[in-house]
């Protein structure tokens, strides 16, 4: 699936907060969505997702975004949706009976790799426990584009290694994947291309590797030095 952006604008009231994005998103891609808060980010994310209303176009393949292409779309929200009262094994049922392409077997695999318990309530998971057991619920689904709104924020370092390796090792070269965060650093490693949102603008769009190799610096360094 190829994902454009065209002229997208988004505004609250009289504040603006997108100006005139465009992208072009097309399959095989991990893609960092980067900026400091308040940059746009979730206010995008959610635009893609058709959760705002906003000017301008996303297009599915050249064509308009349609209801059916939610179907293609698996999104990871910055905020937690999982019922406090039920169990990871529970969760994995409910997901199997509304999206037909989620893989029960891959999450259980999963859910035993990230040492996640599943009959524990989610209630009393970790921060970090609930953010892995979000992820396994995305990355379960055959979809085509993946999209993460902050997937590292607010875990332990060590939770994050495990998420991102995570993502990385759920790598599908017929998918896109999109991943917002303001933790640079952190997730680096893992990027392919590299977008920068400062005050609802794009200010940089590169190839991660290609950033290194013509300024000899980490993509932190650059996307600092980008926001000066």
């Amino acid at each position: 699936m190829r994902m454009q952006i065209v002229n997208l604008n988004k505004s609250y009231g009289i504040k603006d907060i997108l100006h005139d994005v465009n992208l072009d998103l097309p399959a095989g891609q991990i893609v960092g969505l980067l900026g400091p808060n308040g940059a746009g980010k979730s206010t995008l994310i959610k635009c893609i997702n058709d959760l705002l209303e906003f000017s301008g176009d996303v297009l599915i393949d050249g064509k308009p975004f349609t209801a059916q292409d939610h179907a293609k779309i698996a999104y990871l929200p910055e905020k937690t949706y999982l019922d406090p009262q039920s169990t990871a094994r529970k969760t994995l049922r409910f997901f199997k009976s509304f999206y037909p392409d989620f893989d029960e077997e891959k999450a259980l695999k999963l859910i035993e790799k990230m040492e996640l318990d599943p009959d524990q309530r989610i209630k009393t998971m970790s921060k970090g426990m609930q953010e892995k057991l979000q992820l396994i619920l995305v990355l379960c689904r055959n979809a085509e584009l993946y999209i993460f709104d902050e997937p590292i924020g607010g875990v332990d370092p060590a939770a994050r290694e495990k998420i991102l390796d995570l993502i990385l090792d759920s790598f599908n070269e017929n998918a896109t994947y999109l991943i917002s965060t303001h933790m640079i650093s952190e997730i680096e490693r893992i990027l392919e291309r590299a977008i920068v949102l400062r005050h609802g603008r794009i200010v940089m769009d590169d190839n991660v590797e290609d950033i290194r190799l013509r300024t000899g610096k980490s993509l932190q360094t650059v996307f600092v030095e980008a926001l000066l």
